[in-house]
């Protein structure tokens, strides 16, 4: 794999003023390719981690990477599998590879469509090898376990080559979520600005400005940070594939790299609107957080309005009858945007998440 060099940035989906964090130990990196992500044409192949554990004295983990490059024009960066249970991305993405060709390409896509490989091979939101997550660990570290390497290789090799960025996505097993798309704050109004015209033109019911709680070690925050154009998606959850979801996906995928013109044969791109509507999760208070151990039932449903005071849900205690449900209550005003999938919750368990109800606009 050829690792230097770095395309030429596009003006319209690049931020010039980006400040890009290198991943720690550089000069450690161990991995190789078979694809050599600036040359030209089709490549379908994979990034190699050496990995020793007590049964591969001299092994390696593999993760699937696929090139399309033809041409001047954008680099898009694709990802899926961050969260080895989120399917709707891998399996759109993975489509992708298949079916396009190079000359149906119009710059260059740099397709990572389970890039935490170990994750998704075990249908898990956390590595199998480290049980880290890999949505945590940005920038990454090439001297750090298997996930940090990854993570390293993403934020050092892809993201610097990169003009703009689509993380897809889903609650996974343990949330259940309107299927949205996520945009990150901004300093920068102009990159803000398109990357909510690629939320739009992805279509989802919902777009949902949201940072996090200020956990700045997302790979998004890492494309971000690079200036790139980003945006995210949660397509629905529950550890299944949501057949509505991914039809969702499908489409919203190639409405975005039209958007974007990285296909040659791009069809009409949404025009868009001149006020840019979107809901905000607006920081602690949009989550009901568990408070004790037992059984969370919610008592109100997904995308319901609901207010500031309302009840949430009620923590049961199955095998202390005497003892009276704990009620939770919503802290902050909107629809409800997230709920937790599994019964069972513990104290600092987030149980519901809720989107604010006041839309904010930015011209």
């Amino acid at each position: 794999m050829t690792m230097n060099g770095q395309a030429a940035a596009s003006h319209e989906l690049r931020s010039m003023s980006g400040q890009h964090r290198p991943a720690a130990n550089r000069e450690l990196a161990t991995y190789f390719s078979d694809v050599e992500l600036d040359r030209p044409g089709k490549q379908a192949g994979y990034v190699y981690f050496p990995h020793s554990p007590h049964d591969d004295a001299w092994g390696t983990v593999r993760v699937p990477i696929a090139v399309l490059s033809n041409g001047s024009g954008p680099t898009v960066l694709l990802e899926g599998g961050n969260h080895g249970d989120e399917y709707e991305g891998p399996i759109v993405l993975g489509e992708l590879i298949r079916t396009l060709r190079a000359d149906q390409v119009r710059g260059r896509l740099i397709i990572i469509p389970a890039i935490n490989a170990p994750a998704v091979d075990a249908g898990r939101r956390t590595s199998p090898v480290d049980d880290k997550n890999m949505n945590r660990v940005f920038p990454g570290d090439h001297a750090g376990t298997l996930t940090d390497q990854i993570a390293a290789f993403v934020n050092d090799e892809l993201i610097p080559r990169a003009d703009a960025f689509l993380s897809l996505h889903s609650g996974g097993s343990s949330l259940n979520i309107v299927p949205s798309t996520i945009v990150m704050p901004s300093g920068d109004p102009a990159q803000f600005r398109r990357c909510l015209d690629a939320a739009a033109a992805f279509g989802a019911p919902m777009c949902v400005v949201m940072d996090n709680l200020g956990d700045r070690r997302l790979c998004v925050t890492a494309a971000m940070a690079a200036g790139l154009t980003c945006v995210s998606t949660e397509m629905a959850g529950g550890g299944l594939v949501n057949p509505e979801a991914a039809e969702l996906c499908r489409a919203g995928t190639r409405r975005v790299l039209d958007l974007w013109g990285v296909l040659a044969d791009a069809r009409q791109a949404p025009a868009a609107a001149p006020e840019r509507a979107y809901s905000e999760i607006s920081g602690a208070q949009a989550y009901v957080i568990a408070s004790e151990q037992g059984i969370f039932e919610p008592a109100a449903r997904l995308g319901q309005a609901v207010r500031a005071g309302d009840l949430a849900g009620r923590i049961h205690f199955l095998t202390a009858p005497h003892k009276a449900p704990a009620e939770l209550l919503f802290r902050d005003s909107g629809v409800v945007y997230a709920i937790r999938q599994f019964g069972r919750v513990q104290p600092g368990n987030t149980c519901m998440v809720v989107a604010g109800e006041k839309a904010a606009k930015t011209a």
